[in-house]
């Protein structure tokens, strides 16, 4: 469920897109996003800070857009936004106690499982690098969409987006679930250096 309240403003961008074109789109987005924080406020009484960032980048871009009809801010927030997530994954591995992957699909894997799991630092590590690679290349997608192919076709990107994410993060937890043990015993594939 929360999943779908997440990606409900790129849903509503792509629909209101079909209806009434990119400055029509760009509005909802804005207005969507705007409500997405208010629903986290309600429910969370916090605001992600993924969620934050997507929201400051919309109304920024969206309202250059707006006030210089120019559709080339709003198409190239998305490119912005992952490439700068890309690069929080890449500094989260120096900086803090556990890497970005850890603190997002950590409480995941254990509110799936009914018990804390418990996965070595290493290969933490190598699923953070995967989310930077990912996020980079999304950003990278945006930018050649934008540039060869129609503007129907980057709108459509944002389903694809959609998509693209909620397989990345499934294969993941299915891959950390095979590989995760219970808290107190080794997780499989630690990669710890003693042998295994």
């Amino acid at each position: 469920m929360q999943a779908l309240t997440e990606f409900a403003p790129l849903v509503a961008f792509f629909v209101a897109y079909m209806l009434g074109g990119l400055y029509v789109a760009t509005t909802v987005l804005m207005a969507a996003m705007l409500a997405l924080l208010a629903l986290d406020w309600l429910r969370l009484k916090r605001i992600p800070p993924m969620h934050s960032l997507s929201a400051v980048l919309v109304l920024l871009f969206g309202g250059a857009t707006l006030a210089l009809h120019n559709p080339l801010f709003i198409q190239w927030k998305p490119t912005v936004f992952f490439w700068l997530v890309s690069l929080a994954f890449l500094g989260s591995a120096w900086i803090g106690e556990r890497t970005l992957a850890e603190r997002l699909l950590g409480a995941t894997l254990a509110e799936a499982f009914g018990e804390r799991l418990r996965l070595s630092a290493a290969l933490w590590r190598r699923l953070n690098l995967l989310w930077v690679v990912f996020y980079a290349l999304l950003g990278a997608l945006n930018v050649v969409v934008l540039e060869y192919l129609s503007e129907r076709a980057w709108a459509a990107l944002k389903l694809v987006d959609v998509v693209l994410m909620l397989i990345f993060v499934a294969a993941q937890v299915m891959w950390l679930a095979a590989r995760a043990s219970p808290a107190g015993t080794t997780a499989a594939g630690s990669g710890d250096g003693h042998g295994e």
